[in-house]
């Protein structure tokens, strides 16, 4: 489905950032913000049909450095990804949008709430934490492959998908692969290093998070590395949801996506109903 429709590129600051949109114009405005290494062909099309059928209008994108995105001659971080955002929902008159991020999008999604809560309809933060130096750390063996210039990007790609998922899960799924939308699309690899080292290198969001006022979904897979981090950031987000799904891991929305979908769908139709 994501293949078919067509790319868009539009000048956002020193980038051209390329996004595609789905969905009817007229219906509720989604952003979806991917995460470390990822790019925007790996959202799961389950979750896109979804939303799509719920009639949500969904934006998805790359962002600086990521797929067709360009890199810009900015540093990479944090705040900046959430400038970047800012900037495309901007470009494409999206005045408020409905704004879920993972992993590093998480991140950036709690950045750019925080620096314009006008633009944050609600919030959904998957497999996140509000970093700083109590924040779980990247995998080194992420790190490690990540740093290897001799994989080419889809290799590595095919390496990291077992971190995705539980051992006891992928145990009982050899075929694993079939779960998960390979990327047509590529990273370099010195974008995934000034990933790597914006995520480093953020102070993170823990003393500022409790003022967000926006309606917020924390959920994340129990046997997922930032669990203890989501929890976390649960309780310092005031009125946020939190739903834990039993044996999922970071790729919780491949895993499981019935159980997934439906907490999103639930969470954001509760939300729109109540405004």
């Amino acid at each position: 489905m994501i293949n078919k429709i067509p790319l868009q590129k539009v000048a956002v600051g020193d980038i051209n950032m390329a996004y595609k949109q789905l969905g009817k114009s007229n219906a509720k405005p989604t952003i979806l913000i991917t995460g470390l290494g990822a790019t925007m062909d790996m959202w799961s099309p389950l979750l896109l049909q979804q939303l799509i059928s719920s009639n949500y209008s969904v934006t998805i994108f790359d962002n600086r450095g990521a797929g067709n995105t360009t890199a810009g001659t900015k540093q990479f971080s944090i705040s900046q990804f959430a400038k970047d955002t800012a900037g495309l929902l901007d470009a494409l008159i999206i005045s408020k949008a409905d704004v879920l991020g993972w992993s590093l999008g998480s991140y950036i999604a709690q950045e750019l709430t925080l620096a314009n809560p006008d633009k944050v309809n609600n919030l959904i933060l998957y497999a996140s934490g509000c970093g700083g130096q109590n924040a779980t750390p990247t995998s080194p063996k992420i790190t490690q492959m990540i740093s290897n210039d001799s994989m080419s990007y889809q290799q590595k790609v095919e390496k990291d998908v077992p971190f995705l998922f539980p051992t006891k899960w992928l145990k009982a799924h050899p075929d694993y692969l079939n779960y998960f939308p390979m990327p047509k699309e590529s990273v370099s690899a010195q974008t995934l290093q000034h990933q790597l080292e914006a995520v480093a290198n953020w102070t993170g969001s823990c003393n500022a998070i409790s003022t967000i006022t926006q309606p917020t979904l924390v959920i994340v897979g129990t046997d997922d590395a930032p669990l203890q981090d989501s929890l976390m950031l649960a309780r310092k987000i005031p009125g946020s949801w939190i739903v834990q799904i039993r044996d999922a891991g970071h790729g919780l929305m491949y895993q499981y996506p019935s159980e997934f979908n439906r907490a999103i769908l639930t969470f954001l139709e509760d939300n729109h109903e109540h405004k």
